[in-house]
């Protein structure tokens, strides 16, 4: 009887549910500002040091210790990528006006084995692309200047996967914005 009787009242003050959900609508269309298109970039490497030249007066432990160590290039090579010096060049590189924070705040590295993950995300699709490029271009010609100790041996940095440059669509929190407002209406109208 008392969902009869809720029902009963609900359709006789449907007007204050529907005017609620409409002006959440129209204050959300009309207020909420459009975040503006970013776009990403992300390009893998392989890093590795030239192998010892094997001699035959002592065991070399087949090559073992030019895999760990490429291993410990890319755990910090992950890092000389965030850093601002590596920021410096890519913004010399690139040919931008930008302060080199900007690139060190929108560049993202990650790791696995001696694989180097290396993305990027810029408000421009033509400056994202100069910078990646810029990127490619630095750790495969200049990468070894980053580590002084390697003076001795030749690191090798190989572009696995070039750049692509591609927009990055909508947060999940940007798509739920505006129905869960929209949800949060109804269940105030009907209370």
């Amino acid at each position: 009887m008392d969902l009869i009787h809720s029902w009963q009242i609900i359709k006789r003050r449907w007007w204050i549910i529907a005017g609620l959900l409409a002006i959440v609508a129209v204050t959300y269309l009309a207020l909420h500002r459009r975040s503006p298109q970013t776009y990403s970039a992300a390009m893998r490497f392989v890093v590795g040091i030239e192998p010892e030249p094997s001699s035959d007066d002592y065991y070399s432990y087949d090559r073992y210790y030019t895999w760990l160590t490429a291993e410990y290039l890319v755990d910090d090579l992950s890092e000389v990528v965030k850093s601002a010096a590596f920021a410096q060049d890519i913004t010399a590189a690139a040919g931008l006006q930008v302060p080199p924070g900007a690139i060190q705040g929108a560049t993202s590295a990650g790791k696995l084995h001696r694989i180097l993950n290396v993305s990027v995300s810029w408000h421009d699709a033509d400056e994202l692309s100069r910078i990646a490029n810029a990127i490619v271009a630095t750790l495969t010609q200049q990468g070894q200047s980053y580590f002084e100790q390697l003076s001795s041996t030749r690191t090798v940095i190989s572009t696995i996967d070039p750049p692509v440059v591609a927009p990055v669509g909508r947060s999940l929190r940007q798509r739920l914005d505006l129905p869960l407002r929209l949800i949060l209406a109804l269940g105030a109208g009907v209370a």
